[in-house]
């Protein structure tokens, strides 16, 4: 391939679904196959054909049809006003995903997750800015450059190489984008925003000059944690452990003063290619076994340097023979040593994890090839004193899974350690969900040991807008009005040094690092910028900023939550956000973490062509926010079957109920009961939705849609479909539902919306079910305990006739009912045709008798022995005793705790007729 040639990245979402659409429009929505298909007629239809509820659900063609207009009406866009009173406008910091790969699992879930809210809170509250970013600033892009187009960013100019990054990055987000919008979200397409685009460069300079005006960065030479595989210096936060095989050696180290008996001592190492690097031996000053080599001289083994025997209080005594040595450079111990006692800088690894000419024989070798030839060779001449495996914790760039080394290079910093107490304080002011995620957050500040590294050895990112005078190093900012610029090819704003006066000047290499940019994702969305008249920084719109909501996922905290707060209060002195939102990670069925080495990844793509985007979102909301949960696809099957109930539940409800019938003058007992159940059912869903808890909110809205409404109210009133208060109760609480469904399954409900309710009244004639209002309980009051036994009892007769065979309308001589039921009923009568319904004062006589005992023989069995037989003897012929104080039963002589049974009771009726129990109820019928 060419190095100026663009593969264009696969957009098929599966072989039967083709995207062809550009960035701005939505991509075409998967058909869906797997058993029950919703789509039984399935047919063709254009995107501008008319909502109707004629025939089966056909998700294929809904949900493309709704996510194009609402992109290319523009739903969901926000319009901003200065004026505009903060408190109601509800502003969500969006992660900028990289671009650098496919849809996973965690964007779908993730974005999922704050659609659910960014729906909810535009119906709540109104104004609601969802944006979204796109992360195509630094190493990921870079690599993702060099592997589609099979180039190395060496082999061109820095400008060149950017223009390739961004031709491809373009190509990728356009991909993205695509899918993005196949999922529904209610994104406002018009807020977008790159990571490397003129107007971010601009503010992300602008974030250096102010910090570096503040007194908040600095330029230093020192060591730097490096990554060999990317060739930069990263940061603290970049780095993890990683457990992985190695060996300890021990080496001996001869003696050459004569300060000590001793001839030698033994120092174990995981690291023995770092011996050309060691510059002293170190021993803590309480190691008494040690102390005579204090002050003393060792030299080094095969390599002959010799070195000074230090005292350090950072020794681990517990650690190998309790000597160590220290080298440049190894660890951070090795860097506080080589600061504290102003020692040496040998330097035996170069940039590329490679044995330079400090080495001797070694140069050329990469580290893990001159690890094990130095160990062959210090065993031949006798310096080898034992080696053994091991595994343990070494520090790799997160990226890349290099392990790090420490290198002296010139870096920028951003000061932070003298301000952890600050960032605290910042986090504690913060609302988190859940709750616990702040106590990571609080863990990563207190581990903190280096000040943020922000400057990078790469091409494809934000240039520092810095050049340095050739004479004395003097650092020459930019001019805030000329931002954003690159060094490399603009001039600097001066014609000579103020230091010095000379007239010449180099330019900045290096870039800023991707989270010194993606942690101004509040400021850029904001509109944070230099007013060069007045002299400060401003926003244009300042009604989002602080922003209320930023949800991300836990695996960066420590990433883009910190350094957001950092930049964000150090810029306006505020907390960036009110509230953060936490989301765990999708893992497989078996609770694994999916990874393609163990070929458990589940592939959004294949999700998608197989369940409707509705039944997806509905599987986004089974988990707790924060929780890591499984894939599982009984969820999805639940979804699908959901949209069904709801589509024939809505065809139902037309057949039996005019679109938009008069509230009568009185609501009858088992109308007034709905609706009041509904009140109820809207204040704990609006403050699920408030707090969070969409797991909470969508199961609790299922089981009163589904239970409540379809399998029981609905069976009601098909036999009341010509009675007013029916007919008014339907539709009002038939309109609800689609309401507090919509941020759940926006497709299903806007196509229900839009065939039954637009167009034919003006009250709900809005562009769509997503720009309405939320629902707010209506002060409807009843006797919801009554309501819902005189529910029980009508579901308990109708499934009574349904087993005796008896036609619905069939009439009931006679019904007792003990439970309360007081006020419905006459709804009982009626509904169930029951001639005479008389209420008990008294429960009707029942006996309760033992059924059954059932024996957990997996634990009898051992625990007893052969005196199980006599156990179960015993049981069938009645001679045991339960005793229910104690919660033992005893049989055969002895005495079973209550994990070792269950007991099965049966209720008996003794007087006339047939009794049926409900939760609440006792029915007889005569």
């Amino acid at each position: 391939m060419s190095a100026t040639s663009i593969h264009r990245p696969t957009t098929s979402i599966s072989h039967d679904r083709s995207i062809t659409q550009t960035p701005t429009s939505v991509a075409s929505t998967t058909p869906h196959g797997g058993g029950e298909s919703m789509s039984m007629d399935s047919q063709e239809r254009s995107s501008d054909e008319e909502p109707s509820l004629e025939g089966a659900y056909d998700p294929e063609a809904v949900e493309s049809r709704w996510q194009d207009r609402w992109v290319n009406e523009e739903i969901y866009a926000y319009e901003s006003d200065p004026e505009r009173d903060p408190n109601t406008t509800y502003a969500i910091d969006t992660p900028p995903p990289t671009v650098s790969g496919s849809l996973h699992m965690g964007h779908l879930y993730g974005h999922t997750l704050q659609d659910f809210s960014a729906r909810f809170q535009r119906m709540h509250d109104g104004d609601v800015l969802f944006p979204f970013g796109y992360d195509d600033n630094g190493i990921a892009s870079e690599r993702l450059t060099e592997t589609e187009l099979d180039i190395e960013h060496q082999e061109y100019e820095r400008r060149e190489f950017q223009q390739l990054c961004r031709e491809v990055c373009t190509e990728y987000e356009a991909e993205f984008t695509e899918k993005m919008q196949g999922l529904g979200t209610s994104i406002d397409w018009s807020n977008t925003y790159k990571t490397i685009e003129p107007r971010v460069q601009r503010i992300s300079q602008l974030s250096f000059l102010d910090l570096y005006e503040k007194g908040r960065e600095y330029r230093k030479k020192a060591p730097a944690i490096w990554c060999p595989e990317c060739e930069t210096a990263i940061s603290q936060v970049e780095t993890e452990d990683d457990e992985r095989h190695s060996h300890f050696n021990d080496i001996a180290f001869d003696v050459v003063s004569d300060g000590t008996d001793r001839d030698e001592f033994v120092i174990s190492t995981t690291r023995p290619e770092l011996i050309p690097a060691c510059v002293s031996v170190f021993v803590h000053p309480d190691d008494e076994a040690n102390q005579d080599l204090v002050g003393e001289t060792a030299r080094i083994p095969i390599f002959g340097h010799e070195v000074p025997i230090i005292e350090d209080e950072r020794v681990d005594m517990e650690k190998g023979s309790g000597i160590v040595m220290c080298c440049t450079f190894g660890d951070q111990n090795d860097i506080e040593w080589y600061q504290a006692h102003d020692l040496p800088l040998r330097v035996a690894i170069d940039e590329t994890a490679t044995m330079t000419d400090l080495a001797g024989p070694y140069e050329g070798l990469s580290t893990e090839e001159a690890r094990e030839a130095i160990v062959e060779d210090l065993d031949e001449e006798g310096y080898l004193r034992d080696r053994w495996e091991i595994t343990h914790a070494v520090g790799v760039h997160e990226r890349c899974d290099t392990p790090v080394e420490y290198r002296v290079s010139k870096q920028w910093y951003v000061e932070i350690l003298d301000h952890k107490e600050e960032y605290l304080e910042a986090g504690r002011e913060m609302d988190w969900f859940p709750e616990k995620m702040f106590t990571r957050y609080r863990h990563w500040i207190e581990g903190l040991e280096w000040d943020w590294l922000i400057s990078r050895q790469r091409d494809s990112g934000i240039p520092f807008p810095v050049w340095y005078c050739e004479e004395c190093d003097h650092p020459i900012m930019a001019d805030k009005e000329d931002l954003p610029v690159d060094p490399l090819s603009d001039e600097p704003p001066i014609d000579a040094c103020p230091e010095c006066g000379h007239d010449e000047f180099e330019p900045e290499e290096d870039v800023f690092d991707t989270w010194a940019t993606s942690s101004l994702t509040p400021l850029i969305n904001a509109g944070w910028d230099w007013d060069a008249d007045a002299e400060e920084f401003t926003m244009e719109k300042p009604e989002l900023y602080p922003f209320d909501l930023r949800p991300q996922g836990h695996d960066i905290i420590s990433f883009w939550l910190f350094h957001t707060i950092v930049k964000c209060y150090e810029h306006t002195g505020e907390v960036p956000f009110d509230a953060t939102l936490i989301n765990g990670h999708v893992l497989d069925e078996n609770r694994e973490k999916m990874s393609k080495s163990r070929g458990n990844v589940v592939a959004p793509d294949e999700v998608l062509a197989e369940y409707p985007v509705d039944a997806v979102r509905f599987w986004a909301a089974s988990a707790a926010v924060g929780d890591d949960f499984p894939y599982q696809e009984k969820d999805l099957r639940a979804g699908e079957k959901l949209l069904r109930k709801l589509w024939n539940a809505s065809k139902l409800v037309d057949t039996l109920a005019p679109a938009h019938p008069e509230e009568p003058a009185d609501l009858e007992p088992i109308d007034r009961w709905l609706l009041a159940e509904l009140d109820d059912a809207v204040s704990e869903l609006t403050a699920q939705f408030e707090a969070y808890e969409f797991a909470k909110a969508r199961d609790r809205l299922r089981t009163f849609f589904w239970n409540t409404f379809c399998d029981d109210y609905l069976e009601i009133a098909k036999g009341r479909e010509d009675n007013p208060s029916t007919q008014y109760a339907l539709r009002t609480a038939h309109r609800t539902f689609l309401e507090l469904w919509a941020p759940f399954l926006p497709h299903v409900t806007e196509e229900i919306w839009q065939a039954v309710y637009a167009g034919e009244n003006t009250d709900l004639n809005e562009a769509s079910i997503h720009t309405r209002a939320w629902p707010a309980p209506q002060g409807y009051e009843a006797d919801l305990e009554a309501g819902e036994t005189a529910m029980e009892v009508i579901s308990a007769l109708r499934r009574y006739k349904s087993e005796n065979q008896l036609p619905l309308n069939a009439d009931l001589e006679s019904v007792s009912v003990y439970g309360p039921i007081e006020g419905f009923e006459d709804a009982i009568r009626n509904v169930m045709h029951v001639q005479e319904l008389t209420l008990l004062a008294d429960e009707p006589e029942v006996t309760t008798e033992v059924a059954a005992i059932d024996l957990d023989y997996s634990t009898l069995g051992p625990k007893f022995g052969s005196k199980v037989g006599e156990i179960d003897s015993g049981i069938e012929s009645g001679e045991y005793e339960i005793d229910d104080d104690a919660g033992v039963l005893r049989v055969a002589g002895e005495e079973l705790e209550g994990e070792l049974f269950e007991v099965e009771l049966e209720r008996t009726y003794s007087g006339d007729g047939e009794m049926i129990e409900t939760e609440s109820a006792v029915i007889v019928l005569e």
